[in-house]
């Protein structure tokens, strides 16, 4: 009752209930939340600059009111000397009022923008649950949202698009309104920014507008090659090899990469957990019709008691994945799936990166290239001096 303004304490404008004694106030029926009328930026203008007219001693300006009372001057540049006007006739009304009347008077209003405008740091409670948004990905869906959001903090308050002046200030309000989402996530805009040049480090090598390609590139020119070496086999590029130890992912796209981690999961004795998360996304692309067949097969084959290729799941796994087989879809398995993907992710995937094996791999393909470059150079030298002992 306290955070929404029905009550407030007389001399502090944090509005929570304090257990020392504090003096309360019940608010007006005019201010209460309940009326759902929502405050426009220029009435919270009108407030503060009449706040500046008024008692300063009793009255003066908080840091941060100080702030937005300078922020929208600034934006309301071209209508300031009305907003002024009409907070000089609402501070000479005032002056009319009894002391004490004028007094609760001040203190209730004062309440009414401490719920929409609220100090720095404090829960606005007039606008929707920003971080339970951000959890379920929805965005802010009006600009009164925002408004009552970001009007009493550290970013400036966003404006009506009929209080726009031109195309710029639409992009300055959506350039606060992204600012404002980032730091309600939590993330810092530098962090965001490493990550990005992080990935585009390491996936420079990778890109064949950035680096050349060899053989050319097939998106400036009419020769195919570039594809045909990269679904090959045998001779695969070293930097192809060096993909795979990007993440499992990259290693499962690669035609090549699974296949050599397959082999792997064979000496180990659990190429089982590979066959049988291949098989449950294929489960998703088969007819529905087909789909109760599959599912009991795959059942069958890896999760039933007598097993053929038997796959080891936790107890919650498996019970979740049992459970399902009563109206098998095709997510039946997908439990069980994504606690396999992350035990190859942790520990098999990891073990092959350190293995002789992809260490060999890799060593091999990097031979092989040099010994192609230096061929490739050789053949080069000799036509070279074949062209000119001709001309």
């Amino acid at each position: 009752m306290a955070a929404h303004g029905y009550f407030f304490p007389i001399d502090d404008h944090v509005l929570t209930v304090k257990a020392d004694g504090t003096f309360y106030r019940f608010q007006t029926p005019y201010f209460w939340p309940s009326n759902c009328w929502e405050p426009e930026n220029t009435d919270y203008a009108v407030y503060l600059c009449k706040r500046t007219m008024q008692n300063k001693t009793r009255l003066e300006l908080a840091d941060y009111e100080a702030e937005n009372l300078a922020r929208l001057q600034k934006m309301f540049s071209r209508k300031w000397e009305f907003i002024f006007m009409q907070a000089e006739a609402q501070a000479k009304v005032d002056k009319k009022r009894d002391k004490l009347e004028r007094k609760v008077l001040d203190s209730q209003e004062r309440a009414f923008w401490d719920v929409h405008r609220p100090v720095p740091g404090c829960v606005n409670t007039t606008e929707m649950d920003i971080k339970k948004a951000c959890r379920m990905n929805k965005p802010i869906k009006s600009a009164k949202h925002f408004q009552s959001a970001v009007g009493g903090g550290r970013i400036s308050p966003s404006v009506s698009e009929a209080e726009l002046n031109s195309p710029q200030d639409s992009i300055k309000v959506e350039i606060q309104s992204l600012k404002y989402r980032l730091e309600r996530r939590n993330v810092k805009i530098s962090k965001v920014s490493d990550t990005y040049i992080n990935f585009f480090e390491q996936y420079q090598e990778y890109d064949a507008f950035l680096v050349t390609a060899e053989p050319s590139n097939p998106w400036i020119s009419d020769s195919v090659d570039f594809w045909e070496l990269e679904k090959q086999t045998k001779d695969i590029p070293a930097r192809r090899v060096r993909r795979w130890a990007f993440s499992l992912k990259e290693l499962l796209k690669d035609p090549a990469g699974r296949e050599q981690f397959f082999k792997f999961l064979e000496k180990e004795f659990s190429a089982e957990n590979l066959k049988f998360w291949d098989a449950v996304q294929e489960l998703k692309q088969v007819h529905s019709r087909d789909i109760p067949v599959k599912v009991q097969e795959i059942w069958d084959q890896y999760l039933a008691p007598e097993a053929k290729e038997a796959i080891n799941i936790d107890s919650k796994s498996y019970e979740i994945t049992k459970k399902n087989m009563e109206k098998p879809d095709r997510w039946a398995f997908e439990e069980a799936a994504a606690h396999l993907y992350q035990l190859m992710k942790s520990d098999s995937y990891s073990r092959y990166l350190r293995s002789e094996m992809y260490k060999e791999y890799l060593n091999g393909m990097k031979k092989k290239t040099s010994v192609k470059g230096i061929r490739s150079v050789i053949s080069f030298s000799a036509k070279k001096d074949q062209s000119a002992s001709s001309s």
